[in-house]
Formats: structure tokens, C-alpha cells, sequence
């Protein structure tokens, strides 16, 4: 894997940390680069917490670690979300390294926060004196997520047949179970990237990853033995009403593109499918009598769970949930913990699904290291 250290700021602090994982990086074979090309998969930004400028992708594949100094906080998942997360919308990373620091004057952070867009927060203790295991840890959490890969190009080909372009029962029971989930409050609305970033900024990430917001949450339904309807990305999931804007029909995988091939009525300008759509494939193409998916933001006492937090829209977090559904006594009615995330939940219909959950959902998903 190649990695790049994009430096923007220098602190004590930072600099030790960089220089710290890099001799892990390097040692495991990883090799530094000079420039930030496409073919660069992991990129070390370090951010001035004034101002944490944003490292601009030459491609989709490339994973931004943010590093910055952070301010003393509270033990606890709320305090650090609210301080750093702010922090890793304006930079744009894949994750984000938060510096905590200890008593005053102290050289070493106490600890580092790891954020990621899915809002998963932890923490992870630095014991002074052990910064080979610290950075051996460090590495074992940002190695295996870099690596992975994305899967949220879509091909779009109009050819959905003419009596589905105004939708049916599936699309119409799909819009009822957006609104059941709109009431639980469950789903973020979609994040307002305006309030953090200039529009130079929301224009690249719009181009490079063709979404206009942060939005998370979607649901699907099977249409027949390979296809299925799904709720597309960055909508309100409460107004899932036009096929092909809100809801788009899922017809399968091209592992040649990476992309998945979605079928559209004519004459229309698509949005594109939710990124969870490679893991609904797997589990759907898996599992023939799974009627309908949905994912949440929440928690659910006792549920099997992802053991690495890769990110929304790879392969290994679609691989890693499918396993989870295989292994479960009954595929078709599987509950699945994503890591530091939220749940894939499985069943023979919607109406299913929300009969199984009901009065089950625990809406603080706990934060693991």
C-alpha cells in the first residue's frame, strides 16, 4: 500500500504521532510516496485545528486520516463526537485522529479519539513508555479499513420495464416503512455540509463521490430471483416516492467496474443507489428467501457483530456482514451488528422486520476499540 503525508501543521505532539505510525507503516512493508497521486491509497493529513483544510482526493480509492491536536475533554462518546466530529466534516477525512491531551505540559497525548462519518467514536489509552504497542494498535485500526475497497459507482441502464417506472406494491411499502423509521428517529437527516465547508469544497466532494450530503440508513425489498428495489442515497427516507430519484431498482454487481448496475426508466437524471448496495447484493444473491434489508443507526441487546469497522459502501464490510448472515440460525430473519455503527437486519418483508424489532431498539450504538 502506498501512503502519503500531506503536511499542513506541525505540533510536537502531531509530529511525534505522525513519525510514530510511519515507522510502523514503513515496517510492515507499507511504502511512502512524495505526491498524493490516484494510486496513493492512504493519505496521513495533518490539520491545523484553526483550520483543517481538507486534502483534495485525485481518486475515489484514496483514504484520508486527519490528525490533529484536540482539546481536553471528558471521558465519553458524546463529548468527543461533538468536538471532534465538526473537525473531520470540515477536512473531509475518512477518519479522523483526535490528539487528546493529558495535564498540562505533559509531552505525550493521554489518548487519541477515532472518529469516523458514521459518527463510530472511541478512544484508544497511550500508555507513556509503550509507543511500540501503541502504534502496533493504532496501525491494526487504520490499516485494515484504508485497504478496503469502495463500491459506489453506479451504471445506470434504462431499461426498467414500462408498468414499473411509476413504482408498485414493493416501492410503495418501501415509502410506509421509510415513514416508520422517520418516526423512530432513527436516521440522521442529511448532514449540512454547508455549514462547514465552502462550496469550492461540497463542488469536489460532489464530483468525486456524486453525493451532495452526508445521509444514512436505507432500506430494500426484493423484486424477483436477482433484482431488488432500494432507497437511494443522501434522500429524506420519510419521502421515498420517485423510482429511479428515491428509490432505484438494484439488478447486479459488475466485479470488472466495481460498480453496481442499476435499471432505470428512460428520459430521467438517476440518483445514485445507497452505498450499502454491494452489501444488500451479497445477502440477497446469498440468501434467496430474504424478502427485504433494512439498516439503522441503532442497537439491539445480544446481536453477533462485524469485528472491524470498514467503512459504508466497501466490499470487506459487505463480505463481513454476509458471513454474519450466513451464520445466523435463520438468514431470512438475521439481526447484524456493524461495528461502532448501527444493524443490518434481515427478514422475510418489511412488515416482518419491524414486527421483530419492535420495542427491541436501543437507539445508542456502543463504541468498541
Amino acid at each position: 500500500m502506498k501512503f502519503y503525508v500531506h503536511e499542513q501543521a506541525t505540533s510536537p505532539s502531531v509530529e511525534w504521532f505522525c513519525a510514530g505510525l510511519t515507522r510502523v507503516l514503513e515496517a510492515k512493508g507499507e511504502v511512502r510516496v512524495n505526491e498524493g497521486g490516484a494510486d496513493v491509497k492512504l493519505v496521513l493529513n495533518l490539520l491545523n485545528p484553526q483550520s483543517p483544510k481538507p486534502f483534495r482526493r485525485k481518486g475515489q480509492a484514496t483514504f484520508v486520516v486527519g490528525i490533529l491536536d484536540g482539546e481536553p475533554i471528558q471521558d465519553g462518546y458524546e463529548n468527543l463526537l461533538q468536538r471532534a466530529y465538526p473537525q473531520l466534516v470540515r477536512s473531509l477525512s475518512n477518519l479522523l485522529i483526535y490528539l487528546i491531551p493529558g495535564e498540562e505540559g505533559a509531552p505525550r497525548p493521554r489518548a487519541v479519539g477515532f472518529v469516523t462519518p458514521e459518527q463510530g467514536c472511541y478512544t484508544l489509552p497511550y500508555t507513556p513508555g509503550d509507543d511500540a504497542g501503541f502504534f502496533e494498535s493504532v496501525y491494526q485500526r487504520v490499516a485494515p479499513i484504508a485497504k478496503s475497497r469502495l463500491v459506489i459507482d453506479n451504471i445506470f441502464e434504462e431499461d426498467l420495464e414500462e408498468e414499473l417506472w411509476e413504482g408498485d406494491e414493493l416501492t410503495r411499502a418501501l415509502g410506509e416503512a421509510g415513514k416508520k423509521l422517520d418516526a423512530l428517529n432513527l436516521l440522521p437527516a442529511p448532514f449540512p455540509l454547508e455549514k462547514y465547508l465552502p462550496p469550492r469544497e461540497i463542488l469536489h466532494l460532489q464530483r468525486l463521490y456524486s453525493m451532495g450530503g452526508l445521509s444514512y440508513g436505507n432500506l430494500s425489498a426484493r423484486k424477483d430471483q436477482k433484482r431488488f428495489w432500494m432507497s437511494a442515497s443522501g434522500v429524506d427516507k420519510a419521502n421515498l416516492v420517485h423510482v429511479g430519484r428515491d428509490i432505484l431498482m438494484v439488478k447486479e454487481y459488475d466485479p470488472v467496474r466495481n460498480a453496481m448496475v442499476l435499471s432505470v426508466p428512460p428520459g430521467i437524471e438517476p440518483r445514485r443507489v445507497s452505498v450499502d448496495a454491494i452489501e444488500h447484493w451479497m445477502i440477497y444473491t446469498e440468501n434467496p428467501g430474504v424478502g427485504a434489508i433494512i439498516h439503522v443507526h441503532a442497537w439491539m441487546d445480544g446481536v453477533p457483530q462485524t469485528e472491524i469497522n470498514y467503512p459504508c459502501g466497501t466490499y470487506e464490510l459487505a463480505k463481513a456482514v454476509a458471513e454474519k448472515v450466513r451464520e445466523a440460525p435463520d438468514p431470512t430473519r438475521a439481526v447484524v451488528g456493524l461495528k461502532n455503527h448501527g444493524l443490518t437486519i434481515t427478514g422475510r418483508s418489511l412488515d416482518d422486520i419491524f414486527e421483530r424489532i419492535e420495542g427491541r431498539i436501543l437507539p445508542q450504538v456502543p463504541m468498541t476499540s
